[in-house]
């Protein structure tokens, strides 16, 4: 069992909070539970929340000791500083190996607590300059949805706490755990895209023309043949619109995006079936097993005969 610890603080903002509870705080009905999810903070008793009610938290920093994922999601005001007793229970439980993990404004705390020195991090995009001038030492990357070293990962604005918990789930669970939890939430389970796309006020364009219905459409033909212009076709639009409405929907091409999905369901069968290589390539329309291993090595850093033995194993 991965324990999952949440360490919050007044006033809490109650979304992201939510986005850690949701994804690694529910048992789900046909799905193994691997979380044990709790909150803390570093004065238990009732926490103030932004939501104009207070919560009763029960647990204080000793619950960092025994967690395998420390999550902050969110820090209030950012320009307030940690603790020095918060600061050094976030050292702590990095030097014994936990993964830290903040949503949105969260990140401040982890910086304070010198976890990102010359490292890649990322926030709300409203917040991004704040975080570059206050610790220059950060590898600020305003325009994407999370940033993951392994030992520290960070997300952008409070949606992208959602992106982040799920990715960590797939890592821990693969694909198609992730997605079984992802189904139940009625959210993809993964989303294309950074968050500059969302970083300012939509224009008609940006809301014209849903790509849902010809994404429903690819999706059940991956194993087939499909372009750009397949595609455009469907859609009853030019090659050059269907990019726009990628780029503007989903901060994408469509090229990428069903890279994307072709390699997400090639996961998904290395996990659930035994099926050779050659014949996962080509059901999700890679072609070739060496075609296949290079998306692999490309876009998840690992082959897929050590991807299917490692979910294999954590399976038994």
């Amino acid at each position: 069992m991965h324990r999952v610890v949440a360490l919050v603080r007044p006033p809490q903002s109650t979304f992201e909070l939510a986005c850690a509870a949701q994804v690694f705080g529910i048992e789900r009905a046909g799905l193994p539970t691997r979380y044990a999810f709790g909150v803390c903070t570093e004065r238990p008793g009732p926490v103030e929340t932004h939501a104009g009610y207070d919560m009763l938290v029960t647990d204080g920093l000793d619950a960092l000791d025994g967690a395998d994922t420390v999550i902050v999601p969110g820090w209030l005001p950012a320009t307030e500083p940690p603790s020095p007793a918060v600061v050094a229970a976030l050292r702590r439980a990095h030097a014994r190996g936990t993964r830290m993990v903040s949503i949105c404004s969260g990140v401040f705390a982890l910086a304070h607590a010198g976890l990102l020195e010359g490292r890649r991090a990322t926030t709300h995009w409203a917040l991004a300059d704040q975080l570059a001038a206050r610790f220059p030492y950060v590898r600020v990357e305003p325009d994407v949805l999370y940033v993951d070293h392994g030992d520290v990962a960070t997300s952008a604005g409070a949606g992208a706490g959602l992106d982040l918990c799920m990715h960590l789930v797939r890592h821990d669970q693969g694909a198609r755990y992730a997605a079984h939890v992802a189904r139940t939430m009625v959210m993809p389970p993964h989303r294309e895209g950074g968050q500059l796309q969302y970083s300012a006020p939509a224009r008609p364009a940006q809301i014209d023309g849903t790509l849902a219905p010809l994404l429903d459409w690819v999706s059940g033909r991956l194993g087939e043949v499909v372009s750009v212009e397949s595609m455009a076709a469907h859609a009853g639009v030019s090659a050059r619109t269907l990019t726009r409405r990628f780029i503007e929907q989903l901060g994408v091409s469509p090229g990428q995006w069903l890279l994307s999905r072709r390699v997400a369901a090639a996961q998904d069968l290395l996990e659930s079936s035994d099926l050779p290589l050659d014949a996962v390539a080509r059901r999700v329309g890679l072609s070739s097993a060496v075609n296949l291993r290079r998306r692999f090595v490309n876009l998840l850093g690992t082959t897929p005969g050590a991807y299917r033995r490692t979910f294999r194993a954590k399976r038994g």
